[in-house]
């Protein structure tokens, strides 16, 4: 039997020992600050200790740092956690002078249809288009369609029943659009009663402080002594006249008694 030569195994390259990481939220701080600055989407936290190569404990102490920091009326921007993620916004008290600066002159408004399709889904995702519109009574295909192309909502597969339709979800840019962290930041059913029945209150309260302190006159009464002139005094009026025409005609009769006395 013929030996067989074997090629010599090569030894297997040693594993590359796990990268450091860095541990010191003082050491990463400029850093994330630069990252967030210059991102237009909110940024996760392991995508901030991926890109700065460090803990994710360090990466949460910076966040919480820097959101504290700019979280104060003298600075012009903050730091807000948003779908999960983090970003520097500006505050909402100099939206007119960034709107003038930028020539911003049109706002992106969604309609009263759209906002109250996307609320549909939104409370009670997933949801399909025949769900929507049984809850609206209206058809609300063209409204679907509309936000799918603003990437508000999306797919999330199909329900298991006959015809098999689409079930609509909310995307990620809903919670950026809406200022949320996740879904479960919607306010209650209740809650938004609780508000509603408190801003009706405020306002009631406001119209009765608004009020006059004495109540009105009756209408088609009018009070004599605001009102000179008036039908009820005319009576009044009457009587004071004939009472000058009869001091008038007692002067006279005076007068002809001196005048039979001079004689």
């Amino acid at each position: 039997m013929d030996d067989v030569t074997r090629a010599p195994v090569a030894d297997a390259p040693p594993a590359e020992e796990p990268r450091r990481r860095e541990t010191s939220a003082r050491k990463i701080r400029a850093a994330v600050e630069a990252l967030l600055f210059s991102s237009s989407r909110p940024v996760r936290e392991l995508e901030i200790a991926e890109a700065v190569e460090a803990s994710p404990e360090a990466v949460a102490e910076t966040l919480a740092a820097l959101a504290e920091e700019a979280d104060v009326p003298a600075r012009g921007i903050r730091l807000e956690r948003v779908a999960a993620g983090w970003r520097f916004v500006t505050r909402p008290e100099f939206d007119s002078l960034l709107r003038r600066f930028h020539e911003v002159t049109e706002r992106s408004r969604l309609s009263l249809a759209a906002l109250e399709t996307l609320a549909i889904i939104a409370y009670r995702q997933p949801i399909t288009l025949p769900e929507i519109q049984e809850v609206r009574g209206v058809n609300s295909s063209s409204v679907l369609t509309t936000l799918l192309e603003k990437k508000l909502v999306t797919t999330a597969g199909r329900k298991p029943v006959v015809g098999t339709p689409f079930l609509y979800r909310t995307t990620r840019d809903f919670l950026v659009r809406f200022g949320l962290n996740e879904i479960e930041d919607l306010p209650q059913p209740d809650e938004l009663a609780e508000d509603l029945a408190a801003t009706v209150g405020a306002e009631g309260s406001l119209s009765a402080s608004a009020a006059p302190s004495e109540p009105l006159s009756p209408a088609g009464e009018r009070s004599r002594d605001a009102v000179p002139g008036d039908g009820g005094d005319d009576e009044d009026d009457d009587g004071d006249g004939e009472d000058v025409e009869e001091e008038d005609e007692d002067d006279d009769d005076e007068d002809d008694d001196e005048k039979e006395d001079a004689s």
